[in-house]
């Protein structure tokens, strides 16, 4: 298995398909870097577009629509110190008589010491006086290229992954995509040094990135939503607006994973989600909202599909 380091000289503001940046086999690793959410590099410089700019597309060997792609996030660092984020809640997150009582939109800036841990809120002042998080690095933009020749903005998600922000996109996870063409057309971009449940402000705390994952194929196991996975838990993703919409979709991948991947019946199925489903609120911002159904390993037989 190759590990390829690769510099990249373009990013897209859509998922599509499109010439490859680089060509790999399954199981092969790739050391690269992201820009942030406003293609800002790892020294500030302004190096393209703004709006979630994706490093990619990496086409993967032999990857054909009905496949799964398998991605192994290994390496997810901030690469400068400081970010940057909203600083008011966005307004569909609020109730209507409270929009007009928000704060206007400031940018908020940070200092970023990964090595300590830490994101500094540097500006603006608020009475909060010094806020310091715990950093928790997580990938917010991410997937494959989209189904019927679709070039998807990376302002919004559907069944190819995409702007999911989902916080539990973290180093040591594993995401699988459905594959919709021929060598898959993996993109990743949009690191956030920390960030809330929903990213109700519209940001994170946003940041380049230096990145590391290992790409595997999977012959013939189709997939409809994206899917992920922890040492403990397994959970689905949906994507979709109004927020009961993507809760169906969600809930019935993971059905469909109980039953076609630990062997399942539909009531057994049913009936443990029913009692030990939980759900991550993943984004409430983007013109598709995101929501995460997780199910603990420890309640599932041994897996009859890898």
């Amino acid at each position: 298995m190759a590990v390829h380091r690769f510099v990249p000289q373009a990013y897209h503001t859509t998922m599509a398909t499109r010439e490859a940046a680089l060509v790999v086999a399954s199981g092969d690793t790739v050391m690269t870097t992201t820009v942030d959410a406003r293609g800002q590099d790892a020294s500030g410089r302004q190096v393209t577009e703004r709006g979630n700019p994706q490093t990619g597309p990496f086409f993967v060997d032999g990857a054909e629509p009905g496949d799964r792609l398998s991605v192994r996030l290994e390496v997810l660092r901030p690469n400068r110190r400081w970010g940057w984020s909203a600083t008011a809640i966005a307004p569909n997150v609020l109730d209507p008589e409270a929009v007009a009582e928000a704060p206007g939109p400031v940018q908020g800036r940070w200092d970023v010491d990964v090595e300590a841990g830490t994101a500094t809120l540097l500006e603006p002042e608020t009475r909060l006086g010094r806020l310091t998080l715990p950093v928790d690095p997580m990938v917010g933009c991410f997937g494959v290229a989209p189904a019927r020749g679709q070039a998807i903005s990376t302002a919004t998600s559907s069944t190819h992954g995409g702007n999911m922000d989902y916080r539990g996109f973290v180093a040591g996870v594993t995401a699988h995509f459905p594959v919709f063409a021929a060598g898959a057309l993996f993109y990743i971009g949009d690191g956030h040094a920390v960030q809330g449940d929903g990213e109700i402000a519209g940001t994170g705390v946003e940041i380049s990135f230096d990145v590391r994952f290992t790409l595997t194929l999977t012959k013939r196991a189709p997939l409809e939503w994206p899917r992920g996975e922890t040492a403990d838990e397994i959970f689905t993703l949906g994507n979709a607006r109004p927020l009961d919409q993507c809760v169906q979709h969600a809930t019935t991948e993971m059905v469909r994973w109980l039953v076609d991947g630990y062997g399942l019946d539909a009531r057994g199925a049913h009936l443990l989600l029913g009692q030990a489903a939980r759900y991550d609120l993943a984004n409430v911002y983007d013109p598709a909202y995101t929501m995460v159904c997780r199910l603990s390993k420890r309640l599932l037989p041994p897996a009859k599909i890898s």
